[in-house]
């Protein structure tokens, strides 16, 4: 079974992510693009440090070559948002990026990009499953990786250097030039290291990095950037007085923020940073678009402003879209993911970086000081996350009561509206919320609540997983 999620196809190495499924996605993706007449400009693809990435890569690429359909690989490792950008200036109506994100190490995965560099909508994931469920190994075309390379089907290309140049471009490099700041970055053995350290070094940054060698194992830990996974970064910013610490996921298109006193930044606080910073400070217009699971600090940032929040399902392809039909400022989601107007139509981690370390230096604020602005204006957003892994049975148990049957626990706290377009999330008359969604990527069910303080979170997510039998 090859079953894509809010984040791509992954499947444990060994298991489902074998070389025969590796070239039934390819094939597939190649049959909509003939179907599509779109061959011309041809499929890009990029990899990340995953064991087998980069020969998943050649794989699809031989795939693409046996249909006659051009292909241009990325040469080197490289940060998804790279290849999201890639596709988009180029024109390519679709694009792959080998990587299974922030994942654990046994999984690795595809992205699948549509024109404009963005995440595929889930009309053309389901449409390469359909197409996949008719094929056999027999139907699967190929070309040598060094014939078709020879012959001017497979093109090797590096666009690293427009990548970071562009995103040079879209900062106020001087002022970040001024300030000299002493930045710590943590790639999380990923891809990032390169990009943030270019970038960054191109504003005269002192940077020094940690966990950069290759290693697939990820260090033995969950390459997502976390309180807990980032505690030797932030370790290292207090001890060795660093300004900010940087970390990355697996393929860079999230990120996860130390500040000097050794504090992580949570997602929601990011989010709010930029885009109070944006309205603010650089006197931007327009909404913000953030995932059902986001903090509603946004909602009051934008009403304070004048401007809109709007409220989609999980998935990077629901916010891009959505910020294309309102010209939003920014979009993103709690875990980490956010991109700006005028960039690529997906996350990106390492201008994310960027532009917070411009904000420190246009503002002239330390990141505390500009979150306790932030909360002395609109109040405290307090959000605790639980994720519980769950049988097959247990799954089937949990849709009857939620989804079908709709009960809920009964809250302390009033309830005025109940939604279920992504999940089950219930809103309360204080302005918090809680909500229970199973995982597009994993095995697993996701209770987020927010409410003003943190014993009020806590307290109504244990209600809502006690009720829950979890």
């Amino acid at each position: 079974m090859i079953k894509f999620g809010t984040g791509g196809w992954r499947a444990i190495i060994g298991e489902d992510f074998i070389k025969d499924n590796v070239l039934l996605v390819a094939q597939a993706v190649a049959n909509i693009m003939k179907s599509e007449n779109v061959t011309e400009k041809g499929l890009v693809v990029g990899y990340d440090r995953r064991f087998l990435s980069e020969r998943s890569a050649i794989w699809v690429s031989e795939v693409m070559a046996g249909n006659n359909i051009p292909v241009q690989i990325i040469n080197k490792i490289s940060p998804t948002p790279l290849i999201m950008y890639y596709a988009k200036t180029r024109g390519n109506h679709y694009g792959m990026a080998i990587t299974a994100s922030h994942n654990p190490a046994d999984y690795n995965g595809i992205k699948i990009f549509t024109l404009g560099g963005r995440d595929a909508t889930e009309e053309v994931t389901e449409k390469v499953e359909a197409i996949i469920a008719t094929l056999t190994k027999e139907d699967v075309q190929h070309m040598d990786y060094d014939e078709a390379k020879e012959k001017g089907i497979i093109k090797e290309v590096n666009p690293f250097n427009e990548y970071i140049d562009t995103i040079l471009g879209m900062l106020n490099v001087e002022a970040i030039r001024e300030k000299e700041l002493k930045v710590l970055v943590d790639p999380m053995f990923g891809v990032s290291k390169n990009s943030l350290q270019a970038l960054l070094i191109s504003c005269r940054c002192e940077v020094d990095v940690i966990h950069d060698r290759h290693d697939t194992t990820f260090g033995g830990r969950l390459p997502s950037p976390s309180a807990v996974t980032l505690s030797r970064l932030a370790n290292m910013v207090v001890e060795k007085k660093y300004d900010i610490g940087i970390g990355t996921d697996g393929d860079a298109d999230r990120l996860g923020i130390i500040d000097e006193k050794g504090d992580y930044i949570h997602p929601n606080d990011i989010m709010a940073l930029l885009y109070y910073y944006l309205l603010k400070y650089k006197g931007w217009q327009g909404g913000v678009v953030r995932n059902i699971a986001t903090t509603h600090l946004l909602d009051a940032i934008a009403e304070r402003f004048g401007e809109k929040c709007y409220e989609v399902p999980v998935g990077f392809k629901h916010i891009s879209a959505k910020m294309d039909e309102t010209d939003a400022v920014i979009g993103g989601e709690s875990s980490g993911g956010l991109t700006i107007r005028g960039h690529i139509k997906g996350k990106d981690g390492i201008f994310a970086a960027g532009l917070l370390v411009e904000m420190m230096c246009v503002t002239g604020k330390r990141l505390g000081e500009m979150l306790d602005e932030i909360h002395h204006e609109f109040g405290d957003f307090v959000m605790t996350e639980a994720d519980c892994r769950f049988s097959h049975a247990k799954k089937d148990e949990l849709v009857e009561l939620l989804f079908h049957e709709k009960k809920l626990p009964t809250f302390n706290t009033p309830v005025a509206k109940v939604s279920y377009e992504d999940g089950c999330k219930v809103y309360f008359e204080n302005g918090g919320w809680i909500i229970a969604r199973f995982s597009g990527t994993e095995p697993l069910i996701r209770v987020f609540a927010e409410m003003s303080t943190k014993a009020e979170a806590e307290a109504i997510s244990k209600t809502m997983l006690d009720f829950l039998g979890l």
